[in-house]
């Protein structure tokens, strides 16, 4: 038995490699190899997931209807395991071992800022499909993005805030070692003071942490009249959960990080009366949304989130661009993504502006009754 042990371990490894590098099954040498470096583990691991579910179905569909100039895609997947070290690891096997000619990825800000040098300094075509921080498509003319970006997802969440639920004075909960959540908490309390609103306390949180007693006492204190909470999805329902038990009923208000289903799941009943933003909602009636939906909902048995559409369109933009571009070499990649105009995608239509990144809308979801709920549209 022993003799047979290393060759079991081989079997074993080349599983989990098969597992995680997509639809490696029937590939050949003429496939276009595409890199996807996702949280599939970790803290933020439905992040991953759902991009990566979104991703297959893309990459699935533009392989049945023939490829992209008549090869297929195949997509090789790196875990990130949601830390920005392995960001940076992930996408230098991606491109130093497997030639991969573009990568999509990440959703978290930090782990794009990680990743993006390596892919600039390579010449290799990045396309984010989530990280809103403003500063990681300035890492170079090869990153872009088919999200919106923290200045306009501050400023919407501002004025949702102060005009539509009427509110004057807000506390800031923020995480501080997060690029995605420091960036936003800034933009959103520049926006709000602006508009004539006041910021009467600030407080400060890391991810990982499980007790924001201290920190919410401190807030409630200050006498808000709600809480923004600029952070991901666990610590923010833990969050909204210790508030309502040190009976702050006040609104709760976070960002697109707070989309999973993970969120309700955690912090249930105490969820209700929180708003955040997003890209895009299951519940959106318009026919390209519904034939996602349809489709996402038959392959995997449950209802997309909005990181799942941004992985569909993030995937469809690039193979859209591969084929105006009429080869795979990066700089043409890289100019036919920033060529991408009225790209109509599930989370909206689409356009790359002078500094690659997406105009689109953002969408806000009331959580009622421990169930996400479509509360309005906002314009670019």
């Amino acid at each position: 038995m022993r003799r047979l042990m290393p060759w079991l371990i081989s079997v074993v490894a080349l599983v989990a490699i098969g597992f995680w590098a997509g639809c490696g099954g029937g590939s050949t040498s003429n496939d276009i190899l595409i890199g996807e470096y996702s949280a599939m583990t970790g803290t933020t691991a439905t992040f991953g997931q759902s991009t990566h579910r979104g991703l297959m179905m893309a990459v699935d569909e533009i392989n049945a209807a023939g490829g992209v100039l008549g090869r297929n895609i195949r997509l090789l997947t790196e875990d990130t395991q949601s830390k920005p070290e392995e960001a940076a690891t992930a996408v230098t096997k991606l491109i130093s071992r497997d030639g991969v000619k573009a990568v999509i990825g990440e959703v978290s800000s930090s782990r794009s800022l990680a990743a993006a040098p390596i892919c600039q300094a390579n010449g290799i075509p990045m396309v984010s499909n989530a990280s809103t921080n403003p500063e990681v498509t300035k890492k170079g003319d090869y990153i872009f993005r088919v999200c919106y970006i923290d200045p306009f997802q501050g400023e919407v969440m501002a004025r949702f805030v102060y005009n539509t639920l009427g509110l004057r004075k807000v506390a800031i909960l923020k995480d501080i070692k997060n690029d995605y959540s420091i960036g936003l908490a800034q933009y959103f309390e520049e926006t709000f003071l602006k508009l004539g609103g006041q910021v009467v306390a600030t407080q400060a949180y890391s991810e990982g942490d499980i007790d924001f007693k201290a920190q919410l006492t401190a807030l409630k204190g200050a006498e808000p009249e709600a809480v923004i909470v600029p952070g991901y999805y666990t610590e923010a329902a833990l969050i909204v959960k210790q508030a309502r038990e040190l009976n702050m009923t006040i609104p709760i208000v976070g960002g697109d990080g707070w989309d999973s289903a993970k969120l309700v799941e955690i912090g249930g009943e105490s969820m209700n009366n929180t708003y955040f933003s997003t890209a895009y909602t299951a519940d959106d009636p318009d026919s390209v949304v519904q034939n996602f939906v349809s489709k996402y909902t038959t392959r995997y048995s449950e209802k997309p989130d909005a990181f799942a559409a941004l992985g569909y369109d993030a995937g469809l933009i690039l193979f859209d661009a591969i084929k105006r571009a009429g080869g795979v070499e990066g700089a043409k990649i890289r100019d036919a993504l920033a060529a991408t105009r009225d790209f109509r995608g599930v989370t909206g239509t689409i356009t790359i502006d002078r500094d690659r990144n997406a105009r689109k809308p953002i969408v806000i979801i009331a959580v009622v009754d421990g169930r996400m709920t479509y509360k309005e549209t906002i314009q670019p």
